[in-house]
């Protein structure tokens, strides 16, 4: 059966290259990025989730019995900070989540006067624009910020809150893999490191104001992004604006969740 299974997602993944699938491309056209997202979810995710079973029925050399995952109705993604090369580490309580793709419903920087400073920092999608601190990905598109992401889950049959949260994460590449954070900031990955679970089209970045001389901030605008710098090639790390501190994030897909009884 694991090897059944291996030749699945390598068949899956062979299907999404030779469709010319990606889930961003230079042109910054979102209607083929969801395109590839949903391709993702049906051919990859679709092999790891099963509504009954657990994923050791699946892969009884990676998981204990106990583990079952559930799959999302669609992609999220985690905005996560650690070296590349390290498969655990601490600091998950900085990283953040989208429960949605945020490209689409992002603002292009050409048009931040007109649809984001002009209507109140209120976003035609509906978000608000925080001045202080903004987000960019690989398009030179405006986000909305993540939320945090959850490192807790509640045990109905042990009437608590586990102190730790599970996810299925991948990169589209070659590892989709167990994520596992937890309440005081450790994270730890089943198998393989950061970067295999690190999806390089996307890109992303969060921007704050520098502290000057005088130990004011000073102003941090997207006005002040050269959009030449745009789109941003995958694995390149964000174009640096002026007067804004910039950290860089990797993004990570995420298929899925543990399920805890």
């Amino acid at each position: 059966m694991p090897r059944a299974f291996l030749l699945f997602i390598l068949s899956a993944i062979a299907l999404q290259q030779s469709s010319g699938l990606s889930t961003s491309d230079s042109g910054g056209k979102h209607g083929t990025r969801r395109a590839a997202l949903a391709t993702i979810q049906s051919a990859v995710a679709s092999a790891i989730f099963l509504p009954t079973a657990s994923l050791a029925e699946t892969q009884p050399t990676e998981l204990p019995p106990a583990q079952k995952f559930q799959r999302y109705p669609q992609l999220r993604f985690i905005a996560a900070l650690g070296d590349p090369n390290a498969s655990s580490g601490t600091g998950a309580d900085t990283w953040g989540l989208w429960k949605d793709d945020p490209g689409p419903r992002g603002v292009y920087l050409r048009d931040y006067q007109e649809k984001l400073v002009k209507k109140g920092g209120v976003a035609p999608a509906g978000w608000t624009f925080q001045e202080n601190d903004w987000w960019l990905e690989e398009h030179g598109l405006i986000m909305y910020n993540p939320e945090s992401l959850p490192a807790k889950k509640y045990s109905k049959s042990a009437g608590q809150i586990l102190p730790y949260k599970r996810y299925v994460v991948t990169g589209d590449r070659e590892v989709t893999t167990v994520l596992t954070v937890h309440d005081d900031g450790r994270w730890e990955l089943q198998k393989g490191s950061l970067y295999d679970v690190t999806h390089l089209p996307c890109r992303s970045a969060r921007y704050t104001p520098t502290t000057g001389t005088d130990g004011k901030g000073e102003m941090c605008t997207p006005s002040k992004a050269d959009r030449k710098n745009f789109p941003v090639k995958p694995g390149a790390t964000m174009p640096s604006v002026s007067d804004c501190n910039k950290q860089d994030y990797a993004v990570l897909f995420v298929l899925g969740e543990e399920v805890i009884a």
